[in-house]
């Protein structure tokens, strides 16, 4: 979804009185929220992964009272087609995918070899065909003001007079892009020895990983894993002084709050799905064998929570390094 700013933005520079109205998961609500290019959300009302035909055929019967010009469907699946086709959109642009033609009506063949970034090909959909390629996207930006930020900072009593590390040690995917909980651990009780804040964002299934971390530091992290919808994760992170995280979607929120960032990659690919911001430093080793985007290390049995070598081997006196 941070991706699909820079979407957003290239349209609002092609066609500034265009509205944009976008249909997407609930949870993805409070950063469409930070998006001022963004007019209107609407709730996908299938869950990833189901079909719900007839639950597809009602979305589009709705969407057609509103007479929109273009559908641009960022899915590849054939599924994701459904609704604009019921809804009856004069021109649904998307890539081919999954033998979408038919549903699409302004079908793109997606050449890999020019498109290699995951925004680039978004931000291409929404330009003609015969533009240029790859095309240039613009950073993405969450606009967080000075309101949610004093909002958010009374609700969890925060203390904003010291600076702030924020910790994003979770990765959903698997623990091959996860960076070891020692490795967190010993950055953490440096930046708190030298009278910095950290902090710890995840989700509930992160709780476990970053209780870990905490308590390496004597319990000195304020820990958010858990505590916090996504809304308020961002507001807090817009907070911090710098960020360290794992390829993850904290990762481009992160980048999106155009924070100090070091983004982690060890599995997964740093020129697929960067942080698209100029601050954000990338450590990744390189290895021969990487990126692999498995969920779990096909060559060191997960003796320990982060056992990929090529997480492991990125170690805590580069990562200060790049913080100083």
């Amino acid at each position: 979804m941070v991706m699909a700013q820079s979407l957003f933005l290239t349209l609002k520079q092609t066609h500034p009185s265009c509205r944009i109205d976008v249909l997407a998961p609930d949870w993805s609500f409070s950063l469409l929220a930070r998006m001022p290019e963004v007019s209107n959300k609407i709730t996908m009302p299938v869950k990833h992964g189901e079909f719900g035909l007839l639950a597809r055929w009602r979305l589009g019967r709705l969407l057609r009272a509103q007479r929109y010009d273009q559908a641009i469907i960022l899915p590849n699946s054939w599924k994701s087609a459904l609704a604009p086709f019921f809804a009856g959109i004069k021109i649904r642009t998307g890539y081919i995918g999954e033998s979408r033609w038919g549903l699409l009506n302004d079908a793109r063949k997606l050449d890999k070899t020019l498109l290699s970034m995951t925004v680039q090909r978004f931000v291409a959909l929404g330009l003609p065909q015969t533009s240029p390629k790859p095309p240039a996207y613009p950073i993405p930006a969450l606009l967080v003001g000075t309101p949610q930020q004093h909002a958010v900072s009374q609700k969890f009593d925060v203390d904003r007079t010291t600076k702030i590390l924020a910790l994003c040690p979770g990765a959903e995917f698997g623990t091959a892009k996860r960076w070891p909980i020692d490795h967190y651990a010993d950055i953490a009780l440096q930046k708190l020895t030298q009278g910095w804040q950290v902090w710890l964002f995840g989700s509930e299934k992160d709780q476990a990983i970053a209780a870990q971390i905490n308590l390496a530091c004597n319990n000195r992290c304020t820990d958010f894993s858990g505590r916090t919808n996504l809304a308020e994760a961002v507001d807090l992170m817009s907070l911090a002084h710098t960020v360290i995280s794992n390829d993850s979607g904290l990762m481009h929120v992160a980048a999106a709050l155009d924070k100090n960032l070091i983004a982690l990659f060890g599995s997964s690919d740093p020129n697929f799905t960067p942080p698209l911001n100029s601050k954000a430093k990338i450590l990744h080793l390189n290895l021969t064998c990487s990126p692999c985007f498995q969920r779990e290390c096909p060559l060191y049995p997960p003796a320990h929570e982060a056992h990929a070598i090529c997480l492991a081997g990125i170690k805590p006196e580069e990562v200060i390094e790049l913080i100083e």
